[in-house]
């Protein structure tokens, strides 16, 4: 172990994480397929949103030049009073400048993070507020506060730890049982190649609290055993009665999360398979490693014995059998009143309704640019590429859309003199746009046809033949490049400007097969408006073409909205059934696994209850992430009470076993369960991504809910 642990803590930092949660999407949606083709054929550059607070428009209008001056910014988008239509609305508002940069370069791309760094120094000064993707990845921030959580979490596990233990040196046992197992599995992820930036963050902690129980049975079993048997036999016996146990318990947690990898969108797959292998190192730790620790402990343990912090509940036993007549049919209530109330769960697809306690640098730059300017939505349209004409067309009839505040694409970009990019000039006008000679064009224009092989041209009347102004400003700086043609020295330079912007524009905007329309809607990320509004771009888009893609946030939350409804079933249908077959084979009862299944069953449907109640947005994944480890792992504590039970009765009578079962199960329920509610409330409090936010908030919640119904109603 020692020797795998060192090798696991060096490959920890071999693993890959992804931090683009639609790379998760199915392969068959339109977001992954579009995203897919815009990778492949356009190049997409740095962008950031700069708000300066308390600022007068003159000075925001010389500040736009210093940002413009920095290297590796292509161009900063500001208020331009020269500009007829230009809104100054839109850039300057109470005060408060937007200024909106795009750099020369992708996210991560070095000169993009060094721009990001001098226009930060640039406004030190003043009351900035900066949203952008460049220089704070996801992942540095993630895991500066899940180092937080895992700090907090560990003293609380100790605190824990150390009011429900018998001996205080049973507790380095349990840490470094655990220890190892977290550490081997977190050195061994490498071999999946690539987890997701969520699944890194939380399996440690996910796995602490889900497996830590395992430790703590045979942990308990032991110091029973050690009153009766020296050290060795101890640990024996206490394996061989713990092993049916918590290969019960595992197996259940480990259906859930089987359940958990068959979702559409795969990031469940990701969760599930990292998390399964934490449950079989959990395993290897607990039935290989603690028992020779239990072995090199065992002295100090029987030294350091102490009166138990862990109260008897005998009396709530003996209330809860009083009450057996009375609980049962006002559980089975309160199952259909939750099961109706967590079937209007308001769950969302995206994070534009969310909101967390903890919010990060760029979160709260978010938030004050929306509430000083409002929000975009940001659409792509992407069209078969060769067809100009067809391009303005569309254009234009996207223009004319009330829900559509603009759209850009290479067919209404000026280029000079009401010329659009793509408008095809006879040889006459460009002459006159560019002012040169018109016999010099007209052999250029020669040239081209020529380049083109379309030799008809210039057999016929090349005075009437046009091309698009994009297509021959690119054929003109190739032939100035090529030495075939000297221009002036301002018709040069004029020529290079034009060449510079027309390859950033093409880059971004023109692809080998595709075209990229850039539609701004005035309509929300995610609402049923949105969503419908999204077959109208198609039934547009189709007037032009035989197919076109609509990539964009909404389109992402649309298409995760359509594959919940599916895995929402499969997955409650899977758990469900892994979890009963699991149950049949440990109790060898058909009626036992109804009953522990209806028990955890309610308390997911309590549990997803309370977002219907409160009023609050819940993120769809949480949903489907909880529920699995709900399923699968809570309903260990009512194994621990039912195998207690079973063990019982065959020695006393069934009031008396249920009673003494709850003693003997309340330290290992009241353990896990603390650890696993106290993790969950962690993540929830101390981390800013929205969705690991509302799994820890769920995850803590539902174990509270599920401790209380399996003390409480179970029995």
């Amino acid at each position: 172990f020692i020797a795998a642990g060192i090798f696991c803590a060096i490959s920890s930092g071999w693993v890959q994480t992804n931090s683009d949660l639609t790379d998760y999407l199915p392969a068959d949606t339109e977001t992954r397929q579009g995203l897919t083709l815009m990778e492949e054929e356009f190049t997409t550059y740095a962008t950031a949103q700069v708000m300066v607070d308390n600022i007068t428009l003159d000075r925001a209008l010389a500040l736009q030049e210093e940002l413009e001056a920095v290297e590796g910014v292509t161009s900063v988008d500001f208020y331009d009073p020269d500009q007829e239509d230009a809104c100054l609305e839109d850039y300057y508002r109470g005060a408060a400048a937007l200024f909106s940069v795009t750099f020369d370069g992708e996210t991560e791309d070095d000169i993009c993070n060094a721009a990001m760094e001098e226009i930060r120094e640039r406004l030190s000064g003043y009351d900035t507020y900066i949203s952008s993707e460049v220089g704070s990845t996801i992942n540095d921030t993630i895991g500066g506060e899940m180092k937080i959580v895992m700090l907090v979490a560990v003293v609380i596990i100790l605190l824990v730890l150390l009011f429900t233990s018998k001996t205080y040196m049973e507790i380095p046992v349990l840490m470094l049982t655990f220890g190892m197992a977290a550490l081997l599995n977190m050195g061994t992820n490498y071999l999946l190649g690539e987890i997701s930036f969520i699944t890194k963050s939380i399996a440690v902690v996910l796995q602490l609290a889900l497996a830590i129980d395992y430790a703590i049975i045979l942990c308990h079993r032991f110091t029973e055993e050690r009153e009766h048997h020296a050290a060795r036999e101890a640990c024996i016996a206490a394996l061989s009665k713990s092993i049916p146990e918590i290969a019960g318990s595992s197996l259940t947690t480990i259906s859930g999360l089987v359940a958990m990898t068959f979702m559409q969108f795969r990031i469940g797959y990701d969760m599930g398979i990292v998390l399964i292998k934490a449950i079989f190192f959990s395993l290897l730790s607990v039935f290989t490693l603690m028992p020779g620790l239990l072995m090199l402990f065992s002295r100090g343990m029987d030294k350091t014995q102490h009166k138990s912090f862990v109260p008897k509940i005998t009396g709530w036993g003996k209330l809860v059998v009083k009450s057996r007549y009375i609980v049962p049919p006002v559980f089975l209530v309160l199952l259909v009143a939750a099961f109706l109330l967590s079937s209007k769960c308001p769950y969302v697809y995206g994070y534009s309704t969310l909101t967390t306690f903890k919010q990060s640098e760029n979160q709260i730059a978010e938030q004050k640019i929306e509430d000083t300017f409002g929000s975009t939505n940001l659409m792509a349209m992407l069209v078969p590429a060769g067809d100009y004409e067809k391009e303005q067309a569309l254009l234009a009839e996207l223009e004319r859309e009330p829900q559509v505040e603009s759209v850009m694409g290479l067919g209404n970009i000026e280029a000079m003199d009401g010329y659009m990019l793509t408008d095809a000039l006879t040889p006459r006008q460009l002459s006159e746009t560019l002012d040169m000679d018109y016999e010099v064009v007209k052999l250029l224009y020669g040239a081209y046809a020529a380049d083109q092989e379309d030799y008809g041209r210039i057999i016929n009347d090349l005075d009437q033949y046009s091309i698009p102004l994009i297509d021959m400003v690119f054929f003109l700086y190739d032939q100035k490049e090529a030495g075939y043609i000297t221009l002036d020295e301002d018709m040069a330079e004029q020529l290079d400007d034009m060449h510079s912007q027309l390859t950033d524009a093409r880059a971004q905007l023109a692809g080998p097969h595709y075209s990229r329309l850039l539609v701004y809607l005035d309509l929300p990320e995610e609402s049923e408006e949105t969503f419908a509004y999204l077959d109208t771009l198609h039934r547009i888009g189709e007037r032009y073409y035989d197919h076109v893609y609509l990539v964009g946030d909404s389109t992402s939350d649309h298409d995760l909205a359509s594959s919940f409804e599916g895995d929402n079933v499969l997955i409650s249908i899977l758990s469900a059934l892994f979890v009963i077959i699991v149950l049949i084979f440990t109790f060898r009862s058909a009626g036992l696994p109804v009953l522990l299944i209806l028990v955890i069953q309610g308390s997911i449907w309590i549990n997803f209850s309370f977002p219907y109640l409160m009023h609050k947005n819940l993120f769809f994944m949480s949903y489907l992430i909880v529920s699995s480890i709900q399923m699968g792992a809570n309903i260990d504590y009512a194994i621990v009470i039912s195998s207690r039970y079973m063990e019982l009765k065959q020695r006393m009578s069934c009031r008396e076993a249920i009673v003494e079962a709850l003693n003997l199960a309340f330290p290992t329920i009241v353990t896990s369960g603390t650890i696993l509610a106290s993790a969950g409330t962690l993540i929830c409090f101390l981390t800013s991504e929205a969705a690991i936010t509302a799994i820890g908030e769920c995850l803590g919640r539902g174990t509270v809910i599920s401790m209380l119904l399996v003390l409480g109603v179970l029995p």
